[in-house]
């Protein structure tokens, strides 16, 4: 009796051309907030920094005219041209820095067409840091003559109106911590009065 025949396995050749696999390399996020926190704290450090600069550097004090009165002007035309005023004003002194302020004068004057008729000074005082104060400063002027503008003058009286220019100028000490800086600020006005009831019409102040 014949003995059955064993099959054997078939065999495939293998493809030429093996697909490539792609691997990807996954990182984790933790190690991504680690790098980037340095630069996070580094850009908020430099931005504190430029805010304090910008806080803490000193700047000069504002100066503002708070009030402006005119007492009494008298024009004198005979024997020459002379004018005699009385200027009541109150200087506003406004602290912007967190440093105190040891103002050693504070001066007034005033003057007629870019020529000064007199000036006041006033006493020393003391400003806190964010905070203001107020100074009063009295401006009597008898027989100052104004040769040079003699026809300005006919002019404006005619016109009924007097242009004058008062300056107010503050020098003093600014406290920073141990140190003291130099500081000095300045505000001009133009002030226009008439002539027939010494009121003032306009003023316009502005600082330098």
């Amino acid at each position: 009796m014949a003995s059955p025949k064993t099959s054997e396995p078939s065999y495939y050749p293998l493809p030429s051309h093996q697909h490539h696999q792609n691997y990807v390399v996954y990182h984790p996020a933790v190690s991504r907030r680690r790098q980037s926190r340095p630069r996070i704290i580094c850009t908020a450090a430099i931005l504190l920094l430029a805010a304090a600069v910008y806080f803490l550097w000193p700047s000069d004090p504002d100066l503002n005219i708070a009030r402006l009165r005119l007492d009494r002007i008298h024009i004198h035309t005979v024997p020459t041209f002379a004018v005699d005023a009385t200027l009541r004003l109150t200087v506003k002194i406004i602290n912007v820095d967190f440093y105190s302020i040891d103002y050693s004068w504070l001066v007034v004057s005033i003057g007629y067409r870019g020529k000064t008729l007199g000036f006041v000074t006033s006493d020393r005082g003391h400003v806190r840091g964010m905070a203001s104060s107020y100074v009063d400063a009295t401006l009597e002027l008898e027989g100052v003559e104004v040769l040079s503008d003699v026809i300005m003058l006919v002019e404006d009286l005619a016109r009924g109106s007097v242009p004058f220019d008062t300056v107010t100028e503050v020098r003093g000490r600014l406290g920073v911590f141990f140190f003291e800086l130099p500081l000095k600020a300045r505000v001009s006005c133009e002030v226009r009065v008439n002539a027939r009831n010494q009121t003032i019409i306009r003023q316009n102040c502005y600082n330098k």
